[in-house]
């Protein structure tokens, strides 16, 4: 059955009015070799039974994690979610609810993200934290646009090449055309403290720094944050795993003036990368610039307390040219989920987690390391992940992995071309000893 929305007549009709002959001449603009000729191949029309038939084919072809022993970070970490936290986030009072354009209406869905940022801020150890954001690299985009906001004449904003390279690119995105980002370079793995200081002049907004970095390395930035502050600028803190702040200082200890971060490791599914939350938190003389939206807790006419949006400054809610952010979606769904996941484990749990999370990447680190043909390139603390340079080309031993069922680690050649022997390797409590032993022993046996 054809599906035509619009009869003959219509078309005609819509055609005249826009003053073309055809529909074929709204395409002309399209070269003739870039269209498709002739019919798609697309299959004929099939029954419900045989539909079904044909999809579970197609799925049994994935290789679920299920049996599998998966050591992937790089920005996304999967972590246990208790069942409690599905069954609480699936409710309807949460999941139903979506913008609360009138607050006075939906003080749950307010009191939840009131709730959600009070925690993110004991965490980051922050003033503020906004509402959500759409994920930590969108986050981390609108903090360096907000960070040139709050510098008005500066326009720089310094990057290491040990921020996520896929955050590095949403950066790029947002400044397309500019070449207000610069570079500064590493050294084992760690910010290069002499090359940044060259970079540093009256021109820079921000400094962007991740912690810990993309190669595991939690550094200490207490020296950096004293740099950016003596050169007029901002710290923009990085935090792709937050659970790490379970036992290491948080940004706003060490002199952050913006933290922002990614929330999936608080009760959401790595599923094909998401849904994500972006964190975004700032200190208080900063919050007129702050993108997303702020929930905010007062009391009514007669005293009791209630909730309230604060500060509303998206596209959504202001004019276009005086909103902070022109990212319209909230991610209101998944920071109720990652408040009812941190209120479940609490300050000493979140602790505990962080605590088994680094004892199984060092058991995992002291293990492979012991292996000839693989050595650690990098000499300071990590968290969950850690880097492992091989004799052989990381795709090739990845590859071998895979085919005995172990998801090894991440190819750093992806992003660093001179790093093509060198894995990225994420432990978390979904890992067990066992799976490491065993990765151990294959390894041994490619290497």
């Amino acid at each position: 059955m054809h599906y035509t929305p619009h009869t003959g007549d219509e078309i005609k009709q819509m055609l005249k009015t826009i003053g073309v002959d055809s529909v074929e001449d709204l395409f002309k603009s399209i070269p003739s070799e870039l269209r498709s000729k002739g019919d798609l191949n697309i299959a004929k029309g099939m029954s419900e039974l045989g539909l079904s038939a044909h999809l579970k084919d197609i799925a049994s072809h994935n290789h679920p994690f299920d049996g599998r022993a998966s050591f992937l970070g790089a920005g996304a970490y999967r972590h246990y979610i208790p069942a409690s936290v599905s069954e609480l986030a699936s409710r309807s009072e949460f999941v139903t609810p979506y913008t609360p354009y009138q607050p006075e209406i939906s003080q749950g869905t307010l009191q939840t993200l009131f709730e959600y940022q009070s925690m993110i801020c004991r965490l980051f150890d922050m003033d503020v934290s906004n509402a959500s954001h759409y994920s930590g690299a969108t986050a981390l985009a609108d903090a360096c646009l907000m960070a040139r906001r709050v510098a008005r004449k500066r326009s720089k904003i310094i990057l290491p090449d040990t921020l996520h390279p896929e955050y590095r690119d949403v950066a790029r995105a947002t400044f397309e055309g500019s070449e207000d980002l610069l570079t500064v370079n590493s050294t084992e793995g760690c910010i290069d403290r002499s090359d940044l200081k060259t970079k540093i002049n009256d021109d820079v907004a921000a400094i962007v720094i991740q912690y810990p970095n993309f190669f595991g390395i939690a550094e200490d930035m207490s020296d950096i944050a004293d740099l950016a502050h003596d050169a007029g600028a901002l710290l923009i803190a990085v935090v792709p795993e937050p659970l790490s702040l379970g036992i290491l200082k948080p940004p706003g200890t060490w002199g952050a003036d913006i933290a922002v971060g990614e929330g999936l490791s608080f009760g959401l599914p790595v599923s094909f990368g998401g849904p994500t939350l972006g964190i975004f938190t700032v200190r208080e003389k900063l919050v007129r610039q702050m993108p997303g939206r702020l929930c905010g807790k007062t009391v009514d006419a007669e005293g009791r307390t209630s909730y309230t949006l604060t500060l509303s400054t998206r596209e959504q809610h202001i004019r276009r040219e005086k909103a902070t952010s022109n990212i319209c979606s909230n991610q209101a769904l998944c920071a109720s989920t990652a408040a009812i996941y941190l209120a479940l484990l609490g300050k000493q749990g979140i602790r505990e987690l962080a605590l088994l999370n680094t004892s199984l990447a060092n058991y995992a680190k002291k293990r492979l390391s012991s292996i000839d043909g693989i050595t650690l390139p990098f000499n300071a603390p990590t968290f969950n992940e850690f880097v492992i340079e091989c004799d052989k080309s990381a795709k090739d031993i990845l590859a071998k992995l895979e085919d005995e069922k172990i998801i090894g680690g991440v190819d750093l050649g992806r992003w660093y071309p001179e790093m093509k022997n060198r894995v990225l390797i994420c432990c978390t409590e979904m890992n067990t000893r066992e799976q490491i032993n065993s990765y151990s022993e294959v390894m041994g046996t490619i290497l």
